[in-house]
């Protein structure tokens, strides 16, 4: 994976360009996390940044090491965070889209251009964007922020974890596996379940 979208925006006169992605619109507990990555032109694909690609095709301990490294290195990232609440008070894909637009409100510069993975732009916003399929196993941005928004995640569920060891969501992190619905069953949703999502509202209608 290399820069060629993010160069052909920066021959066209844009300076600054982010990827965003969003991880966790699937699982039945926790947050929706959203990552935004911004390169400048000068900004070179060196060391371990080379190993970089969409974080579903890494393993933990890789995804782990480059989230340390994109941290640390030129680009400048912006996180953005909706709880369980909001997901259940306003839906799993406008809190995906607030997400996004809370890791742009933490970046210091705003980036001139928008690549973020999917069908739809985020909408209601100035930014100059593009909404690409596959984004984030084609563009370097969009999978420097997939890894990011993961990573970020994973953290979070790890936490849950501690604090609800009974559901298991240091293995599956609120997705809906076989083990998680059967301690769904078992125990009944906890405090940070989604209550708007099947599985979870059919139990407490029971």
């Amino acid at each position: 994976m290399d820069l060629t979208k993010e160069k052909e925006l920066f021959a066209a006169g844009f300076r600054l360009v982010a990827g965003i992605d969003e991880v966790g619109r699937g699982p039945l507990a926790g947050p929706v996390v959203a990552a935004c990555v911004v390169c400048t032109p000068d900004f070179e694909i060196k060391g371990d940044l080379c190993l970089l690609k969409d974080s579903k095709k890494l393993t933990v301990k890789r995804r782990e090491a480059l989230y340390e490294v994109i941290m640390k290195s030129s680009l400048k990232v912006g996180i953005g965070i909706c709880d369980h609440k909001t997901i259940d008070r306003i839906n799993i894909l406008q809190a995906s889209f607030l997400a996004m637009k809370k890791a742009l409100g933490a970046l210091r510069q705003k980036p001139e251009f928008i690549l973020l993975d999917g069908r739809l732009p985020i909408p209601n916003t100035s930014y100059q964007q593009e909404a690409i399929i596959n984004g984030d196993n084609l563009i370097y941005t969009i999978a420097a922020a997939s890894v990011v928004a993961k990573v970020t995640r994973d953290r979070i569920m790890q936490e849950a974890h501690q604090r609800y060891p009974v559901y298991g969501f240091d293995q599956h992190k609120g997705y809906g596996t076989r083990l998680h619905l059967e301690r769904l069953r078992q125990y009944g949703p906890c405090a940070i379940h989604r209550q708007s999502f099947k599985p979870v509202r059919e139990l407490r209608q029971k």
